[in-house]
């Protein structure tokens, strides 16, 4: 299991600082964040890092559908997030900078030979 554990379903009012007291009782965290939007508003979920595997599975175990502030919060193994994306040489969807000036310029004779 990974050390690095999701916590869903947090009360909105959550900070890190209590996200980080509430996995403490089971042993050290290396890290806690709550994850926020742009306007500094929490989206409701959040990641705790706990400094052994046998931690982080224990804390899944202990707080997984559990009540915090009155909501049943889901913790699981933290996935490794891929990219939404391909990287942008592979994005053959999309034309180079000079391909869409040769088809401007086509467009370009072509109005005049219409017009």
């Amino acid at each position: 299991m990974n050390k690095r554990l999701y916590v869903g379903n947090l009360d909105y009012s959550t900070s890190d600082d209590e996200l980080k007291e509430l996995f403490s009782a089971e042993g050290n965290v290396v890290y806690a964040k709550v994850v926020t939007r742009m306007d500094g508003k929490s989206r409701g979920f959040g990641f705790v890092e706990m400094e052994t595997e046998d931690e982080a599975k224990n804390a899944a175990e202990k707080f997984n559908q559990s009540t915090y502030k009155n909501r049943t919060i889901v913790v699981n193994e933290a996935k490794n997030r891929e990219r939404s994306s391909p990287p942008r040489d592979e994005r053959s969807q999309f034309r180079s900078r000079r391909d869409s000036e040769d088809f401007n310029s086509k467009l370009k004779k072509l109005r005049r030979k219409f017009s």
